[in-house]
């Protein structure tokens, strides 16, 4: 039986890419000279900090539009709020969404049934795994669910026959 899966994935070598493009740009634009303002990857994300909120807000559009040029959908970011920090400073910690979690999952699955598709569809960690019996079904699934947004990036993947 034909399948496919239904996954959320980040091309992490663009954001690197993107990350060192926008610490490179913060360090030599003038209006970001004196403002101490850095671009760092953590285990939990990316860390902007800056002497201003300001600053650290411009920082993270600097990073947008470096992840837009390189084809990095912005879906992925969830950009936290802006928190203070010694002597007036701030930091903005933005996380990088990879998978489909679970609510988005069933989203998924509650739309498929909906349509009353002849295709099963099972969750598979953070994945939904589609099979049906025919190959005109799966390509039916896959132009519904790019007609639909969950908020997050769907790509396919795994098609076997």
């Amino acid at each position: 039986m034909p399948s496919f899966d239904v996954v959320s994935k980040v091309a992490w070598a663009e954001v690197t890419n993107a990350l060192d493009q926008a610490s490179r740009e913060v360090g030599q634009r003038f209006d970001f000279k004196d403002t101490e303002t850095s671009l760092e990857k953590t285990e939990e994300g990316i860390v902007v900090r800056a002497n201003s909120e300001e600053r650290a807000q411009a920082a993270v559009g600097v990073l947008q539009e470096k992840l837009i040029r390189r084809k990095v959908s912005l879906k992925h970011l969830d950009v936290g709020d802006p928190t203070p920090g010694p002597k007036g400073s701030a930091r903005i910690l933005v996380k990088i969404k990879e998978g489909i979690e679970q609510d988005k999952a069933k989203q998924v699955l509650k739309l498929l049934k909906d349509k009353k598709l002849k295709v099963q569809a099972s969750i598979q960690g953070d994945s939904v795994r589609i099979t049906g019996k025919k190959k005109d079904d799966l390509q039916e699934v896959i132009a519904l669910l790019r007609a639909e947004d969950f908020g997050i990036v769907l790509s396919f993947e795994n098609f076997r026959d």
